[in-house]
């Protein structure tokens, strides 16, 4: 079983800004793999990243899949205010800047994306959908637990970077908002 304490990083981001990085993590129907994502940064590095998620397209009253959820509550995670949302959310003028984007699903990062405010960051993290599996509840839980395992490993890794790293793609992001004004 996947808890809280075993996510926190080995390393502490030290950044100059005292504003965590805003992270927004895209999917189709917004309902696993990016809600897996939001909630799992958020809980790892509190104050350093401020994770969001959206889809593309999500299905009309679309929620998140409660076997996410479960897993996330079993790892310690919380889930309070996690919902799904439409992309749109964060295209904008009044949504909060996005440092990085990260897609998790083929499907959203095949897709034209909105043109986002202060052209952040881009990347693309594929994972398989847990939910699409057709097996016992069990087997069910187990790809919704693996896709976490796989998402956090990656987190891990963006949680370490030296602050450097960190700092170039936050300064690629205001240098292209230079180049508007």
């Amino acid at each position: 079983m996947l808890r809280l304490s075993a996510l926190a990083p080995e390393t502490t981001i030290m950044t100059s800004s005292p504003q965590p990085l805003n992270v927004l993590f895209l999917c189709t129907h917004n309902s696993a793999r990016s809600i897996l994502a939001e909630a799992l940064l958020n809980a790892m590095a509190p104050g350093q990243f401020k994770a969001y998620s959206a889809g593309s397209s999500p299905r009309e009253n679309q929620q998140p899949n409660p076997l996410g959820l479960q897993v996330l509550q079993n790892a310690g995670i919380p889930i309070e205010g996690l919902h799904s949302k439409s992309w749109d959310v964060f295209a904008g003028p009044d949504a909060p800047h996005m440092d990085l984007i990260i897609t998790v699903c083929d499907n959203a990062a095949g897709e034209m994306c909105p043109v986002w405010p202060g052209r952040p960051a881009t990347a693309h993290w594929g994972y398989p959908d847990p939910s699409e599996g057709s097996g016992s509840d069990a087997e069910k839980t187990e790809a919704f637990r693996q896709t976490l395992h796989a998402i956090k490993r990656r987190l891990e890794l963006l949680c370490s970077l030296p602050a450097a790293k960190l700092a170039q793609a936050v300064l690629q992001s205001s240098a292209r908002q230079l180049a508007n004004t």
